[in-house]
């Protein structure tokens, strides 16, 4: 990328960058708003393997209830965990109540300006420490998602397979972020990812960069970025139970580290070994639900028991029909969801 396509590629970016919540304005100056870092740092961790279009209504409803990284810090972990629900990469709402805590306990509140010290905050890597640099304080920092490689593997022609080419990205961008807008700069190739680079139909013709554009010229620009074959993921099974007991079922709170930790569910096994129950009695098969982690699949058996009275098992008793609004993680709501029809359909 020359001097003249980053021109180009601002000039653009001016005329055509989303309107987010999160996002100042293009050549605007910073909001005077100390909680600005905040609403940035927030969003950047929404945003991690999520779409804007999931994180808009969780963005809103974080920022209404939790306004500022204080209040935030002072939230109680079940309620976080819950109004995080549906996200995913549960792991994220673990660290975001630590960094909170963490920026208000040794930085008085105020999030650091600089990237070296933004990466000692829990959750906080090379790339959010950059964007939080970059778009909550102006500061010159190199932005690098995975759109940015996206365009810059094609700009480039960069054969190197992802994440091996990650240097070769930071070295073809180090000379050429503008030092008074390096948020400018990176928002403008995300948002050029996310309308015309796209990964599979890039409207080269129209992309501001198309001059100077090695993948365009090559008359197929989809072949980058060249990523590493992938692994087949393994698929694991488990079995998750139902527990009814007058129209109140059994909810448990999974430990908090590993997979959803922190999460309230409906008990389960631990996905690797035998799946004994919880309690004897006469179980009833409902189904199955299939879900994709980041490493593995799991098929997750359904099975369901009704009860007179409640056993002495560990967690809390749920109205039926409050289960949906509970804030199960997406693997136990489809597995409560399965419940639910399968009991309306036994009924």
């Amino acid at each position: 990328m020359t001097d003249s396509a980053a021109k180009h590629l601002l000039d653009w970016y001016g005329q055509n960058a989303r309107d987010l919540p999160w996002r100042n304005p293009p050549s605007q100056s910073l909001p005077a708003d100390p909680d600005w870092p905040y609403r940035v740092w927030l969003s950047e961790v929404m945003l991690q393997q999520t779409t804007v279009v999931a994180v808009r209504d969780y963005f809103a409803a974080f920022t209404a209830r939790w306004p500022t990284v204080a209040a935030l810090a002072a939230a109680g972990d079940g309620d976080v965990m819950q109004a995080w629900a549906g996200l995913g990469y549960y792991a994220r709402a673990r660290n975001l109540l630590a960094c909170a805590r963490a920026v208000v306990r040794d930085h008085g509140g105020h999030f650091p300006p600089d990237e070296a010290t933004l990466r000692t905050l829990p959750g906080i890597g090379d790339y959010t420490a950059a964007a939080i640099a970059a778009f909550a304080f102006g500061a010159h920092a190199i932005v690098i998602d995975g759109n940015v490689e996206r365009v810059v593997t094609r700009l480039h022609a960069i054969d190197t397979p992802l994440p091996a080419a990650r240097p070769q990205i930071r070295a073809a961008l180090g000379t050429l972020v503008p030092g008074d807008a390096a948020g400018d700069f990176a928002q403008g190739l995300m948002d050029l990812a996310s309308r015309i680079c796209t990964p599979k139909s890039p409207r080269c013709l129209i992309c501001p960069l198309h001059p100077g554009c090695r993948a365009a010229a090559s008359g197929d620009p989809t072949q980058w970025p060249v990523k590493a074959a992938k692994r087949p993921r393994p698929t694991r099974h488990g079995t998750a139970w139902w527990i009814e007991v007058a129209g109140q079922v059994l909810t448990v709170v999974r430990p908090a580290k590993g997979l959803l930790g922190g999460m309230r569910a409906l008990p389960s096994c631990d996905w690797r070994g035998d799946p004994t129950p919880p309690i004897a009695g006469e179980w009833q098969d409902r189904g199955a639900v299939s879900h994709g982690f980041t490493h593995f699949e799991l098929v997750l058996a359904v099975r369901a028991l009704h009860l007179s009275a409640k056993p002495a098992l560990a967690g809390d008793w749920l109205n039926v029909d409050d289960v949906a609004a509970a804030g199960l993680p997406t693997l136990f709501q489809k597995a409560a969801t399965l419940a639910l029809a399968t009991r309306l359909e036994a009924a």
